[in-house]
């Protein structure tokens, strides 16, 4: 499980205790992988999560209240995401005591086996790949390494990654992955009721709060140079009030860098609101998306109107690394293309594929690739080549040399005030050489 993956499923499980115990109860849950903790073997995870209390009594009087509560966790923990074997509960302080809730295996009649996993895996590629011939060559490709046994006595987290190296390999397509986590929860018993459009959305919001919608940071440097740390492209109807707020704030800067390089994805309609911000209302056709499934082409334009203040006719640098992957790569690819944005960093992942998840089992479910963008300037995408930066340099050294660009800017206007402009001077003389 990859840093980006452990991320999503800490977001999501942190969700859930403080959806089952209660913000006042739960302080946050932590995912453990081999190598954190030596409790935890190669193949398992651990959940740890952290509660309100101070001490060995308050703990104990903690698990007393919340018993059926820990119990149901640990449930859905051996359905949904089997790999965690050790459960634990205890409170921030050194050597404070752990209740340990490990999984007894009662329920592993009801998980997949490795090879049915697998099995189910190809049947769900050959349905819904965005390119149905490869799919069928991928399969084939997978269903004879199956037989020959490479995935045979894997545990859950070592199957999953080998996997997905595999399937990455034989197509090429990053997209493509089998991960833990994320597929449907334990059905209660009976008829399950139809879920209400307006809490899923609300509860969606919560979660996305939870990392500010992927904005880490948003800064006005000296010489008045705005600065967005983006970490992730999240639904513009969750992240909206997020991202005007963000662009407000550097509503009034000179010049504006946004920093792309952990940006591993997401919605994209979440780019267009972004992308909105940085053109000025009329017509501007960033990106169509073609649905194999359904022969159709989506179009996606800038918006007529955002709320708060447009930011247009000043430099826009973009931060890229080979990390910058998916709908990261469609904001700084769309930027590029149109020419408002220049591109310092790293050539990026290259993944331009939308995708979408299909449940394998509760525990696993594989993200297949059904759609492919095309940009209407370069009529092609970033697929396999990634974006490729206007500026090429180390990850490490974009963010200064975007800064200095941006103060060259600052200082060749006119009618700066001498303030901006002595702050100006005072950063470029001190910014470090770069290659």
């Amino acid at each position: 499980m990859d840093q980006a993956e452990q991320a999503m499923v800490e977001r999501v499980i942190n969700h859930e205790m403080q959806e089952r115990f209660g913000a006042g109860a739960v302080q946050r849950a932590v995912l453990l992988q081999h190598g954190d903790d030596p409790a935890v073997e190669p193949g398992q995870l651990m959940v740890r999560v952290f509660v309100e209390a101070s001490d060995e009594p308050g703990l104990t009087a903690w698990q007393s209240a919340h018993q059926g509560g820990i119990d149901n966790i640990r449930r859905e923990l051996s359905l949904r995401l089997p790999a965690a074997r050790l459960l634990e509960f205890t409170f921030d302080a050194p050597g404070a005591p752990r209740i340990s809730v490990p999984d007894d295996g009662s329920l592993a009649a009801e998980q997949l086996s490795g090879r049915e996993i697998v099995t189910k895996a190809m049947e769900l590629l050959r349905a819904n790949y965005v390119f149905p011939d490869q799919a069928e060559q991928t399969a084939t490709a997978i269903e004879a390494k199956l037989e020959a046994g490479e995935y045979d006595d894997l545990d859950e987290v070592t199957l999953t990654e080998r996997l997905t190296m595999d399937l990455q390999e034989i197509t090429g397509d990053r997209h493509l992955r089998v991960v833990l986590g994320g597929g449907p929860g334990p059905r209660p018993e009976g008829p399950r009721p139809e879920p209400e459009k307006a809490p899923d959305r609300e509860k969606m919001r919560r979660i996305g709060r939870m990392d500010n919608f992927g904005i880490r940071r948003v800064e006005r440097l000296d010489g008045n140079v705005g600065y967005i740390d983006l970490r992730r492209m999240a639904m513009a109807a969750n992240a909206g009030p997020a991202i005007t707020a963000a662009m407000e704030l550097v509503a009034g800067t000179y010049a504006l860098i946004i920093d792309m390089r952990h940006n591993g994805g997401g919605a994209p309609d979440g780019v267009v609101f972004w992308c909105s911000y940085l053109f000025d209302g009329r017509p501007t056709h960033l990106n169509d998306i073609f649905h194999a499934d359904t022969g159709e082409t989506r179009q996606f334009w800038a918006l007529p109107y955002v709320p708060g203040t447009r930011y247009t006719d000043k430099p826009v640098y973009v931060l890229t690394s080979h990390r910058t992957f998916s709908g990261g790569e469609d904001l700084c690819y769309t930027l590029q293309a149109l020419g408002r944005a220049q591109v310092i960093g790293e050539t990026t992942g290259g993944g331009a594929h939308p995708t979408r998840g299909f449940p394998i089992s509760a525990a696993v479910h594989i993200g297949i690739p059904f759609a492919r963008s095309i940009n209407p300037v370069t009529g092609t995408n970033w697929q396999g080549t990634g974006v490729v930066p206007d500026v090429a340099c180390p990850e490490a050294q974009a963010c200064d040399v975007a800064y200095a660009r941006a103060l060259e800017k600052v200082l060749a206007m006119e009618d700066v005030p001498p303030p901006i402009a002595h702050e100006a001077r005072e950063a470029l003389a001190g910014m470090p050489a770069t290659e």
